[in-house]
């Protein structure tokens, strides 16, 4: 049990300059007894209220340095402070506030909320057990216009879908990954580049882009990336669910339509999803 959707604003000053975080927080228990459940004795049950009073006491006492680490904080706050615990986890995400800069110059208290992804992690911890944490991006979007194609498919009967060699790749990713056992990782840094690699991983070289021969091989090649790169993540998941776009077809007005205007198809979306990660974690 626990309390869901603890939101607030931690606000953080240094002189004249302001700093913002923004997060939603899920927090859970469960005790080492079930006697709640079972036989509706309450001695042991922390109200939910009180949960949601810890974790704000905690942002006013601690401050958020990083998402993974207000977790964290709170995993080991329930774990040293009440016997009766035997695990916790902890679900951080945060509102997308970025400076706004005026002429290259960044203001020193004013924001501008960006839907270039939200960042989230978890952390979670077993009494007598290693704290776990994950982080993640979820709900960003990213298109590319060519350099994406989908041949060599199987077909029989019931396929009615053409081959394309350009076609236009878009679709929203969830990304999450493990750090395994907690370590002392600067966690911001390594969310930031994380997101660079995926980025890469997508796009391509700038003045040329790169080839994706399905979303599948779009999605792995972001994973292999990930693991080349950052060492300190175990195991990645990546889902993409994309959005198909299709050419309107304007010869009754007259027009020819080189893939110039384009309609979404909203539904039904295609999904695909992949779990990588180091041969050394699972045998682990």
């Amino acid at each position: 049990y626990g309390k869901n959707t603890i939101k607030f604003l931690r606000l953080h000053k240094e002189g004249k300059k302001q700093f913002v975080k923004e997060v939603e927080v899920c927090a859970h228990l469960r005790l080492t007894s079930p006697q709640e459940y079972l036989e509706g004795n309450n001695s042991l049950v922390i109200p939910t209220d009180t949960i949601k009073n810890i974790v704000l006491v905690l942002a006013k006492k601690n401050g958020i340095s990083s998402l993974e680490q207000f977790a964290i904080d709170i995993c080991n706050h329930f774990m040293t402070t009440f016997c009766q615990v035997a695990y916790v986890k902890a679900y951080v995400q945060e509102v997308p506030w970025q400076r706004l800069h005026e002429d290259g110059v960044p203001h020193i208290h004013s924001f501008i909320c960006v839907p270039d992804g939200i960042r989230f992690c978890e952390a979670e911890q077993c009494r007598n057990g290693p704290l776990i944490v994950f982080a993640g991006i979820k709900d960003l979007k990213l298109m590319k216009t060519t350099q994406s194609g989908f041949e060599g498919f199987y077909k029989n009967e019931h396929t009615t879908l053409p081959e394309r060699h350009d076609r236009i790749l878009c679709g929203e990713f969830f990304c999450k990954w493990s750090y395994g056992e907690c370590k002392d990782f600067d966690f911001n840094c390594i969310w930031k580049k994380i997101r660079e690699c995926i980025l890469e991983a997508f796009a391509g070289p700038p003045d040329c882009g790169e080839y994706s021969p399905s979303y599948q091989k779009t999605v792995n090649c972001i994973q292999m990336l990930v693991l080349s790169r950052v060492p300190q993540v175990q195991v990645i998941e990546v889902v993409l669910n994309n959005t198909f776009y299709n050419v309107v077809d304007m010869k009754n007005l007259g027009l020819t339509n080189d893939k110039e205007v384009l309609v979404p198809v909203e539904t039904p979306y295609g999904s695909c999803a992949c779990t990588l990660g180091r041969k050394t974690f699972f045998e682990a």
